[in-house]
């Protein structure tokens, strides 16, 4: 069998299946590489707002209108409720002690939840990813793209314009020549190993380990006395990505609505071992024991899957693309997923290859026999080429990042400190989410406000990393006061923020728009009707 193609991507994930559905609708002849076959297992379960936006811009821009409903949980159940996904309100953390039961401390200093979305019609979700990503493959073969699974690459052959690829399907020789490579296939994945171009950890980055499954029986915080709110929160805490936070760690429990839950526990490597993390779940029993209320929301799961066991979360590659190759966000670097940064740093991935494919030139049509010949590729790439830009924006944002969830690990043991450092991330998304609702994104804008000088020096300078400090909520609030549109870091909110529309009317000069153009952003689509009242009571504090 032997293959040639504009386009090859490797990896048939949701981001390698999307890149291939962009890739056709430009008018190239792609390939979708699969090592295994679909529906099968995938990590990286939960989205967010910026994800969402992301999506509908993709599939506007690039006429995939069967792509958009992914976007928005109330859309998403009306066109395919068989793709199984979960409703993601916001993010919710709760900090515990060894040995205790939780109890709610005063001004609920030991927990913290941030609303995503005013409403469940245009929540995030949480993504069953053999769902999602079985979903996506079988669209982009209806869109053209030639799909090859069980396929296992051996090899690599880098030429000037043409590049090859060498493998083996079901014991047959497999060669495949493509203008261009993309690798989807994940940390650690096809690249790696062919060029490699294991790059190790990040700089200043613990070691960290994740043990994980997927349940059934998993009872809702919101069911168990001490989980008990003091008010109304923001949003229903489990229809969240839930966190449960210790000193070395914390874990995350994911609900999709076909009663599975996705839960796990990434911690450092101190704690790993002293778990014995290796051992699977026995391991994941013994950290059950030491924590009486996760204990008891787990008290009649049951797991579904083996656990999986990773023995090195954190990874970083030294090249992130070159002439003729370059890998998504998620097959260059993985981080922590502690505030759900890697779907939406795929999708910013995508964008960026998708705006350069678009000067992509067309190859020569295929000959009768439905291939074309290694020497009838055209010689030399699309101009300019983007692996300078491309590679120094992935690594950039994946360093950025990581630097952030190093300091939301030191800051573990001082919940006060991760609660305030936490707002970087808040102030960062909330800001891009709505810049890019309103149209005044600046092209090139990074993840995290990796890009603003400013902000990116505090995220460093505020590191609970670096230690404790006096006066440290103030200085994280004088630090993301440009970006804060959300209302946060406000004491008298005790740690709960809603979706409150009043903040970021009131933020509108910030985001270089007009308060009616902010307020329209909150209404109902052909209703002069808002999506919530416009009230600036804090959540939770008494009415009147």
């Amino acid at each position: 069998m032997t293959c040639s193609c504009d386009l090859a991507i490797v990896g048939s994930g949701f981001g390698g299946s999307l890149l291939s559905m962009i890739a056709a609708r430009l008018g190239l002849r792609v390939l979708l590489l699969e090592r295994g076959t679909h529906p099968r297992f995938a990590v990286g379960e939960s989205a967010s707002p910026l994800a969402g936006i992301l999506i509908e811009q993709l599939a506007d821009r690039y006429d995939l209108p069967r792509i958009r409903p992914l976007s928005a949980y109330g859309r998403w159940q009306r066109a395919y409720p068989d793709v199984a996904c979960g409703l993601k309100r916001g993010f919710t953390y709760f900090r515990h002690e060894i040995g205790a039961r939780y109890r709610i401390a005063p001004a609920r200093a030991n927990q913290l939840l941030v609303a995503a979305s005013p409403s469940d019609e245009v929540s995030d979700t949480h993504w069953l990813r053999a769902d999602v990503d079985h979903f996506l493959v079988r669209e982009a073969i209806a869109l053209g793209v030639e799909y090859v699974d069980e396929l296992e690459l051996t090899g690599v052959e880098w030429g000037a314009g043409c590049q090859r690829l060498d493998g083996t399907r079901r014991g047959r020789p497999v060669a495949i020549t493509a203008r261009f490579v993309v690798d989807a296939s994940g940390p650690r994945g096809f690249l790696a190993r062919a060029l490699a171009l294991d790059g190790g950890g990040f700089e200043g980055y613990p070691g960290t380990q994740a043990l994980f499954s997927h349940f059934t029986g998993v009872a809702r915080c919101a069911d168990i006395p001490e989980y008990a709110a003091d008010g109304t929160p923001p949003y229903p805490m489990d229809d969240a990505a839930l966190h449960h936070v210790f000193d070395g760690g914390w874990m995350w429990v994911l609900r999709f609505g076909n009663g599975v839950t996705s839960a796990g526990i990434a911690v450092t490597d101190a704690l790993a071992a002293g778990l014995g993390l290796a051992d699977g779940e026995p391991a994941w029993r013994r950290f059950l024991a030491r924590h009486p209320s996760i204990a008891a929301q787990f008290a009649d799961s049951r797991a579904i899957r083996a656990f999986t066991w990773m023995p090195r979360l954190a990874w970083r590659a030294r090249a992130a693309a070159a002439p003729g190759w370059a890998r998504l966000p998620s097959a260059a670097a993985f981080v922590d997923p502690l505030f759900s940064t890697g779907i939406p740093l795929t999708l910013l991935g995508i964008e960026r290859l998708a705006r350069w494919l678009e000067a992509f030139p067309a190859g020569p049509p295929p000959d009768a026999s439905g291939s074309r010949a290694m020497d009838a590729v055209p010689r030399g790439g699309p101009s300019p080429p983007p692996w300078d830009g491309y590679a120094a924006a992935t690594l950039a944002e994946a360093d950025h990042t990581a630097r952030f969830i190093a300091g939301c690990y030191a800051a573990f043991p001082r919940f006060e400190d991760f609660t305030a450092y936490s707002m970087f991330y808040f102030a960062a998304a909330s800001f891009s989410e709505l810049a890019r609702r309103l149209g005044v994104q600046a092209d090139g804008a990074r993840f995290l406000a990796a890009d603003r000088h400013a902000f990116r020096a505090a995220t460093i300078a505020l590191s609970p990393a670096s230690g404790p400090r006096p006066d440290y909520r103030r200085r994280v609030a004088e630090a993301i006061e440009p970006l804060n549109v959300a209302g946060l870091c406000d004491p008298v909110k005790r740690n709960w923020y809603a979706v409150d529309p009043r903040d970021t009317v009131e933020a509108a000069a910030k985001l270089g728009a007009t308060e009616q153009a902010v307020l329209s952003l909150f209404q109902v689509p052909g209703s002069a009707a808002p999506l919530l009242p416009l009230s600036s009571r804090p959540c939770g504090s008494p009415a009147g």
